[in-house]
Formats: structure tokens, sequence, C-alpha cells
């Protein structure tokens, strides 16, 4: 489907606080948001459009070759100065060739840029390309689409990385760290257990999230023998596939077909596909697409002219700012529309204005209404942005279908991120069960939880659960397996796994959007290191023999996907149900730390059951609960789950639960 924008020309500026006297300047520029820009082929006529109100001059180099040679042709751009574009044409179709765009800035010829709009481009994403995207489409994509998402919290997100899944000799995968990857049914381990695509069916989720997808930086496409490996947060082009995930970096059609295939198979195999999008930087300062384009607009800066940097990465971008504004909503709408996107995950997203989140969701939901919109709602420095504009997960409430990680439960179930050695609630740390409690009411206002008690979170910022993504672990940091050997150094690799469960029921319990990271389920680990972002696939790939040495871990998990999607008790979409249906035992963790008893009631959220008994001892010693009389089901006990209730039954009574465990218990 063609990429549709409205063809309208000036934009009223988006309102602007903290502007440094350096970024002041921009606000008089116009801005143009119509659907021609940077290139369309249309009757005939090639067109070329490029939003750069300061430049002196602008010109077109065109090219048969998508990385070397000279240009065959350069023309001059003529300015339009009531939208801040320079415009050509050529009167054919230039379907095949390869373009750049070049700009005379204060007397100065800068480097040549593909521009900030390029949907397909050349071998290292120099040179866009001119190509027919009617002719990328697999067979039946007009037909394709994702799974209908009713409530967010009905969403299970399993986040991977193309190469974490398929490079290992275990995979039995034939496209190796590529988009074609998950296309391959039929995949198995050397001990017979599926992988790939089919492990994504059999252990249950709904969405993969997909770490950077789009072209970045970092991985020579020329010369894909040596193996580098990057996690794509350092951007290139925003809007082309990357192409070492393709068979062939070199042709720009392959990339943008291959990625659509790989769509198309998660889909057909009822699964979501959520793009990882990082908005927040570029991988270059000067030398950034944005900055050959338009100097200085498109990034924030401090007073004497130097970048800002709440990425941790050198810069940042400037959402507040009407045509970063807009670039930002219609990529998204882009990539829901011609790749059939199903959600994004924002990076670092309170460097961007809640405005512009509002904007990205509210128009993805036109597209789509299953699109599910999520972030990180931190920033990694400070921002000229004011803090009551930023998405910060303090701020969600100021958005709409927007939801945000939620560190409190993270940090409080398997100890702080930043100290390897830290233990949590689910690995014998006492003190945590408030904060832990703040995640299992998906942070919203719950009478029996202090917030005031809380580590991270001092009041109840998310006003539904459906703003909240639980998890322990991502790809950021140390993996729950590493985090496990670390901090629970000396004790048995039983007691480990044990850790393992309990760390995930409560995610999986919890109220909100559950998470999770590719191998947990399989005991993956990344050899200890925290940031493997350029780490060799020896340490980031997933070894899928562990699937059989752990079945019983993967079974776990899957038995937790199940139990979740047949129960909504687990999955309620509004605050007050929660405060009303959501009842935490009285326990006294002074006195008897490391233990959580609450009960899910009233049919909650319309549930088949009655009434259902959660209860996590994260204690590195067996405790004892009293459970009320009844009739109740053993849904997980001692490490077995069984999402029907199949464990046997209990009258209710005391009740033993060994160390690290969970007990799930249900009443009809």
């Amino acid at each position: 489907m063609a990429f549709m924008m409205p063809l309208c020309a000036i934009n009223a500026a988006v309102p602007v606080s903290a502007q440094s006297d350096y970024d002041a300047q921009f606000l008089t520029w116009p801005t143009y948001n119509g659907e021609d820009l940077e290139l369309t082929v249309k009757d005939n006529i090639t067109h070329f459009r490029l939003w750069s109100p300061s430049a002196d001059e602008a010109v077109v180099n065109l090219y048969d070759n998508g990385n070397t040679g000279a240009p065959y042709a350069t023309l001059n751009m003529k300015y339009e100065p009531a939208t801040g574009t320079w415009h050509t044409a050529v009167p054919e179709k230039l379907y095949g060739k390869f373009y750049t765009f070049r700009i005379k800035h204060n007397d100065k010829w800068l480097d040549e840029t593909p521009g900030v709009w390029a949907k397909a481009v050349g071998v290292n994403g120099k040179r866009a390309a001119i190509i027919d995207f009617n002719t990328t489409n697999p067979a039946g994509w007009n037909e394709d689409k994702g799974p209908e998402v009713k409530n967010f919290s009905d969403v299970i997100v399993y986040e991977m990385h193309h190469r974490d899944m398929s490079m290992h000799p275990s995979s039995g995968i034939a496209n190796k760290g590529k988009f074609l990857a998950l296309t391959e049914p039929g995949t198995t381990s050397p001990e017979g257990e599926k992988t790939g695509i089919d492990h994504l069916k059999e252990l249950g989720v709904t969405h993969v999230h997909i770490l950077p997808s789009y072209d970045y930086n970092s991985v020579d496409e020329a010369n894909l023998w040596t193996n580098t490996y990057n996690w794509g947060y350092d951007p290139l082009n925003y809007n082309a596939p990357e192409g070492s995930y393709s068979t062939n970096p070199s042709d720009p059609a392959t990339r943008v077909r291959e990625m659509k295939e790989m769509v198309k198979a998660l889909h057909d195999a009822g699964i979501g596909v959520i793009m990882d999008v990082v908005y927040n930087h570029t991988a270059e300062n000067d030398g950034s697409n944005f900055e050959l384009t338009a100097p200085g607009y498109y990034h924030r800066h401090r007073n004497d002219g130097s970048y800002s940097d709440a990425s941790g990465c050198g810069n940042e971008t400037a959402s507040d700012r009407k045509q970063m504004h807009d670039y930002i909503v219609n990529s998204v709408k882009y990539w829901a529309d011609e790749y059939h996107i199903d959600g994004f995950r924002f990076d670092l997203m309170a460097i961007h204005d809640t405005e512009t989140m509002n904007d990205v969701a509210a128009e993805l939901k036109k597209i789509n209404p299953s699109i599910f919109v999520y972030g990180e709602g931190w920033t990694a420095g400070d921002s000229p942005l004011a803090i009551e504009r930023r998405a910060l997960k303090e701020n969600v409430s100021k958005m709409k279908d927007i939801a945000v990680f939620s560190d409190d439960l993270r940090d409080a179930v398997k100890g702080h991120y930043t100290d390897a050695a830290d233990r949590g609630f689910a690995t014998g740390k006492p003190g945590l069960e408030e904060t832990v409690k703040i995640g299992i009411v998906a942070a919203t206002p719950h009478p029996q939880v202090n917030f005031k008690n809380g580590n991270n979170s001092k009041f109840p910022y998310a006003s539904s659960p459906e703003m909240i993504v639980n998890y322990v672990s991502c790809h950021d940091d140390l993996c729950l397996t590493d985090k496990l050997h670390k901090s629970m150094e000396g004790e048995p690799e039983e007691n480990m796994l044990s850790a393992a469960k309990l760390a995930q029921t409560i995610v999986f319990t919890s109220q909100g959007t559950p998470f999770m990271f590719a191998g947990e389920e399989v005991f993956r680990d990344k050899k200890g290191v925290h940031n493997s972002y350029n780490q060799p696939d020896s340490i980031n790939a997933i070894d899928w023999s562990n699937k059989a040495k752990y079945r019983d871990l993967f079974n776990y998990y899957k038995g937790l996907t199940e139990l979740r999607k047949a129960h909504p008790a687990f999955r309620m979409t509004n605050a007050d149900d929660i405060a009303k249906n959501l009842v935490f035992d009285k326990i006294d963790s002074k006195k008897t730390p490391n233990l959580i008893s609450y009960s899910l009631k009233n049919h909650a959220n319309g549930d088949s059951w009655k009434e259902i008994k959660v209860v996590f001892n994260g204690a590195s010693k067996p405790q004892e609960v009293n459970i009320k009389g009844g009739n109740w089901k053993i849904v997980a006990a001692e490490g077995l789950i069984s999402p029907n209730g199949g464990l046997g039954l209990f009258n209710g009574g005391k009740i033993t639960l060994p160390a690290y465990s969970a007990l799930i218990l249900a009443q009809e």
C-alpha cells in the first residue's frame, strides 16, 4: 500500500518550552507536511522535494549504482519559500536508479545524503534507491493483517533480535540472522525441539518485539562475512529496512520484500510484529542525514550551540519542533501502512514530548485499532525539554493509548539493574514487598498499596493498567539468567531455576502487559555480559540445545502464557476493577519477609474462576501461609503449573511454599 500523508503545506508550530537561545532561531522556519517528501514517482514523472529552509542552494545527484561511481546527472533544485522546500523533477520513471541530495549552507557545500525520507537504499544506506514498492509485496499481502487486539493487557510480548534467534548452529535455521529466518517452518534443534517461528507458536506469545530493523549505521553491509553484530540503536535511515538482515543488501528491493515476507509469516502464525524505533537520537551528529539537510533544526542544543544529549549517545532529537514532530508521526504511519507493523516500542521515549506521542498513537489507531505503542519512560540524561512535557513514566496518564515499562517491578523482583550482585524479592532480599505490589497493581491507585514505601515510584502514576508493561529483563543489562548467576552465586542451579519461574510468575500474573526477553524460557545466558550490543554471536546467540536441557522451565513459561490467555482476571482493563477485585492478605513483612499473598475475587473481569489465590515466596527458605477453607484447584505449586488447575485439590488450611516459589489456587 502506498504511503499517504495529508497534502497540506504549512503547519503551525508545536509549542515549545525550555527553549535555548540557540534553538529559538528555528521557530520562524516554515514547515511542510506534504506527501511528496522526498521522492514521488507519479504519472511517468519522478519528483524530488527536499525540506531545507536555510540552504543557499540544493541539488540532486542521480546514480546508476547504489554504492560506487560518479553521478550520471546533477539536477539543480528550485526553492519555494512558503514551504521551505526545494523541488525538481525528471519526466520519466527512474526505477532502478539511485539518488542523493546535497545542499550549500553558509557558502559551504555539505556532504551528500540520501535525505531523511529514504524508503529504499543501496548497500550501507549512503544512496537512496528508486523502486516500485508494488513489486515488493509477497503473495497475499493485500489480505495480510496482524492479530486483533481488544486490550493492551491481552498482549504477551517476546523481545528478540534477528541474529540471537537464528545464528547458533543448534537453531536448525537456514537463513541465519536474516528476516527470512522467521519464515522457515519445521526447524528443530539437534535434540528435535522446535525452534524459530514454530517455537514462538509453541510458547504462545501474541507479539514479537524485534530490535531495530530499520537501516542502522554500525554494520558494513558490503562485508557481511565479518559477521559484525549490533543491536541497531544507531539509526541511519529510519524508513528503510536494515540490509544485513536481507539475503542481498545490494538490491534495495530485496530487503523490503524479505521484511514483508517475515511479517506475513508471523501474521499467518497469529503473531503480531512490534518494531523497536529510536527516533530520540541519530548515530552521527553533524554527519547525520538530518544535519545534512536542515542543519541545526532536528536536534536540540545547549545555549552554546553544542548538542544536548539526553540519549547518552551524543545528541537528542527535537520532537517539540513541528517538522520533527511530523516526521516521527509520519514515519510510524509509514511502517504501519507499508509493512503492516502491529506495534512500536519507543527507545528513551521521554526524550519526546507527550503531544508527539499522543499524536503518534492517535494516527496509528486510524490505520489499525490494534496497534500497541509503548516505550521507555525515562531519558539517559537531562534535556532542554521541560519535565512536565516529557513522555516520562510519571507523565503516562497525560497520554492516551501509550504504555511504559515498569522499572518498579523489574528492580524489585530480581534486584537493581546497576548492581549485578544485588538480590531482589524473588531471590531472597527483604524489604521490597511494597514495590512488588506496585507492579502487581500496574502502578494504579490501590487502597492497600503504600506508594510512599516504593523504591522507584512514590505515587500511582498510571490511571489504567493498560499503561504498564511488566518485565524482569530485556536486551539491556544482565539478562535474567546472568543476573541469577551473579546474585545467587554459590547456590545450586536448581535454586536459580526456581527463582526464574517465580520472577516470571510475578510478571505474568500482574496487571498490565507481560514482556519477556527471548531465550529466558530456555535459560539463555549472555556469558555475564551486561551491554552486549556489539558483542559477537558467541555471546548473544541463543543455544537451542538448552530447550531440551531446560524443558521443565520452557513448559512452565508455556503454562504461564496459557494461564494468562485463559483467565481475564489477570488482564483487568481499568484501575477501579483492580482496586475492587484484587485484595492483598495482611502479612507483616518485618516478621515474614519475602511473602506476598493476594486474591482476585468476584469473577474478576468476567473470569470463570470466582476467586484466584496467588502467593509468592521469595525467601531462601520454605514459608507457610494459611488458605481459607474451600474447594481449591491447584494451578501452580512447587515449580509446576497446570493452567486448568490439574495439579490436584486443596481444601484450605496451612500450606508450605518451598523457597523461591509461587502458589496459585482457584475456586470455581
